[in-house]
């Protein structure tokens, strides 16, 4: 066994931890400044290395990486409702809690990144009881599954990534589609949650606003606190009005209510 070591920014781990178990890594350890990704003898080192501009290799003794990385995942609480579990983890739900069951490193979107957990928490105060919801650029499906555990109505949700879209299948619901919102009908969700760049949100801005019911919200993030004037600069030129900014380390969510009636 033999291991590669990977620099990468605190926000890009999640899609590289994915992008590693998808080239068959046996185990990931999350290390100051990057990875630590592990392979059997027969992987092409010299491809992996040159794919993941890996920094470094070695020779690994033979031990059981894989239970050694799942050592490092932990339950999370997250908001007031919500209790991450890994899947290979029997731990109960503390008293009011929903359970929510992940993969890490399966997909973006397991919990354990800010912007998935300033998501998870908004949901928690926005979702009411049959409300429509849209999430959009769904990656494990993890915002669909918890809008509907809280009460949610007809939850939908996308994805442009084909794999993500199979990955999420088992979460999201049966409402699940490749794709964007612009395959949406106008006016169809009372909630939209969107976690993806900040480049994305500008782009798709029209769209979310145009699937927006006259009262709805969208809850946009996935871009840090430096970048949140300008996304919602976006939105408002499109005719959103920011509700609320909410911040997790270094990293934003912002609450848009939809254009009125009227344009009022």
């Amino acid at each position: 066994m033999f291991s590669i070591e990977i620099e990468c920014p605190p926000e890009q781990n999640d899609m590289l931890i994915a992008e590693l178990w998808t080239e068959g890594s046996a185990g990931i350890v999350e290390m100051d400044g990057g990875l630590r990704a592990f392979f059997e003898d027969d992987a092409d080192r010299g491809a992996l290395a040159g794919r993941f501009h890996a920094v470094s290799w070695r020779q690994e003794e033979q031990r059981d990486w894989v239970a050694m990385s799942r050592a490092n995942w932990e339950p999370l609480l997250v908001g007031e409702r919500f209790f991450l579990v890994p899947e290979w983890r029997s731990d109960r739900a503390p008293e009011g809690r929903i359970r929510i069951v992940v993969n890490p490193g399966m997909a973006f979107g397991t919990g354990m990144h800010e912007t998935t957990q300033l998501c998870l928490e908004a949901l928690e105060t926005y979702v009411s009881r049959g409300v429509s919801v849209l999430d959009v650029g769904t990656g494990s499906g993890i915002l669909a599954h918890a809008a509907a555990l809280l009460g949610a109505g007809c939850v939908w949700a996308c994805d442009i990534d084909p794999e993500a879209v199979e990955i999420a299948r088992g979460n999201a619901g049966p409402n699940l589609f490749v794709g964007s919102v612009d395959a949406v009908r106008s006016g169809a969700a009372g909630l939209i949650a969107a976690n993806i760049s900040p480049e994305t949100i500008a782009r798709l801005a029209p769209e979310l606003l145009r699937c927006l019911r006259p009262d709805g919200v969208a809850l946009v993030s996935g871009f840090e606190r430096d970048e949140a004037a300008a996304v919602e600069a976006e939105l408002e030129q499109r005719g959103g009005a920011l509700c609320e900014a909410r911040y997790k380390g270094n990293w934003a969510l912002l609450v848009v209510r939809g254009k009125l009636v009227g344009g009022v």
